[in-house]
């Protein structure tokens, strides 16, 4: 019988492999067509309904990615991490749930594209259509705000990983050696995004406009006027989403015991 914690795993395993096609496949896209695609980050689940099997491999991401939006929230509101409660735990856990939101545009987009119900909105990862339910409420300003900040502070914990390389805690000392050069290139290339995102919200927000909110495609969209910078960008997104593959083999997961929702870590 498969247990609470293999279970768990398995979604986390699922969710970070799932990532992992997202970003390789999002920016194979931005190369490939060096900023001449429309629809941003969709153009990745509009590629895979050209593929064979293309809908049942949506709907596994769209499964997985769902599976680590709910990781990434149990990180920043249960801190299964043990991230902490002093600044730099703080700052940690609002990255955590930065990334969940990220990511849960990105699974929203998925899922329209495995049940063929994408509307005429053209956000890169449902973004701005999300963006724009929340904005319709009066104060949604303000939590469209709130999760921009949450991305700029998302921007610079990434930046501040792909320097200490901090991520390698979390990897089995079982991981190659390349882990460690494309994890940290990858991180920093998804800070320089999520800089682009927080900033677009937070813009978005003061003015009340969702047409200035950008997700995670129409954000690498934004540098294609700066070529060498928008390659770069690419490159370490498709080099975040390799990253994010050995994750999912790799990573130490959270063990869940029988205290409840906090585990402990297990190599």
């Amino acid at each position: 019988m498969i247990d609470k914690s293999e279970k768990f795993s398995w979604l986390v395993r699922t969710g970070f492999a799932a990532r992992g096609i997202t970003y390789i496949l999002l920016g194979y896209i931005a190369l490939s067509t060096r900023g001449d695609a429309e629809g941003g980050g969709s153009a990745v689940y509009d590629y895979l309904q050209e593929v064979p099997f293309g809908t049942p491999i949506l709907w596994v991401m769209s499964v997985g990615l769902l599976a680590y939006v709910a990781f990434r929230l149990m990180c920043a509101i249960s801190d299964i991490q043990h991230r902490g409660t002093d600044f730099t735990g703080i700052l940690k856990r609002i990255g955590d749930a930065a990334s969940a939101v990220a990511h849960l545009f990105l699974a929203y987009a998925c899922f329209q594209f495995a049940t063929w119900t994408r509307t005429s909105t053209e956000g890169d990862s449902g973004g701005q259509a999300m963006a724009g339910s929340i904005l319709q409420y009066d104060t949604g300003w303000i939590l469209i705000l709130l999760i921009g900040l949450g991305f700029l502070t998302g921007a610079f914990m990434q930046a501040k990983t792909a320097v200490t390389a901090h991520f390698m805690h979390r990897i089995s000392r079982h991981a190659p050696a390349i882990v460690n050069p494309i994890g940290r290139i990858g991180h920093l290339a998804r800070a320089a995004v999520f800089l682009l995102i927080g900033w677009s919200m937070t813009r978005g927000a003061l003015a009340g406009e969702e047409d200035r909110i950008r997700g995670l495609g129409e954000a690498i969209l934004a540098l294609r006027d700066m070529s060498y910078i928008y390659v770069w960008v690419a490159v370490g997104l498709i080099l975040f989403g390799l990253f994010s593959l050995f994750t999912a083999f790799y990573r130490v997961i959270p063990d869940f015991g029988p205290e409840g929702l906090k585990p402990s870590f297990r190599a």
